[in-house]
């Protein structure tokens, strides 16, 4: 099961490094972008006040073979307390793939910077790591491999000191 883990994670890790597709783009409401076979549609920007901090969000629609898959609100917000602005990326994320979307910074009125992202496999790397724990906790719960109290130590057989005044290991006596 560990083994079968760890062959999850390095096909995860291979399909990520080798086919996953980042792109940043400048777009404004109504543009779109491809990235792969999706299709990212930037429908708007709006406001919302949250409990310590003011966002702006963006709506997206992720299209594949003219069919909407998603819709995501990565927002760009900024908190009251330190002034600190903070991205807050959506992700529809599945077993095979993970789309991810992410504000970036306003460029003119209407423009904002933008990173599209699609991770084939990226799910397996958890997945993968899963099966190692799980094999691992299975080695340790197996009886066979417990060491058993006593079977390492060798019972003493015959051996009696020797009384002062008898023969010793030289043969020599007092």
């Amino acid at each position: 099961l560990g083994h079968l883990g760890l062959a999850i994670t390095m096909a995860g890790a291979t399909v990520v490094s080798n086919y996953g597709i980042e792109r940043d783009v400048r777009m404004v409401p109504g543009d779109v972008a491809t990235v792969g076979d999706y299709h990212f549609v930037f429908r708007d920007i709006g406001a919302r006040q949250g409990a310590n901090f003011t966002a702006q969000y963006g709506t997206f629609d992720v299209m594949l073979d003219g069919e909407r898959v998603s819709v995501l609100h990565p927002e760009k917000r900024q908190y009251s307390v330190g002034m600190s602005v903070m991205t807050e990326a959506d992700i529809d994320a599945g077993l095979f793939r993970d789309i991810f979307v992410a504000i970036g910074e306003r460029i003119t009125d209407e423009a904002w910077a933008i990173r599209l992202q699609y991770k084939p496999l990226v799910r397996w790397l958890w997945l993968g790591s899963l099966f190692m724990a799980a094999g691992g906790f299975l080695a340790i719960a197996d009886r066979r491999y417990r060491i058993r109290e006593g079977a390492d130590t060798k019972v003493q057989t015959d051996t009696v000191a020797p009384e002062p005044g008898s023969a010793t290991s030289a043969g020599v006596t007092s």
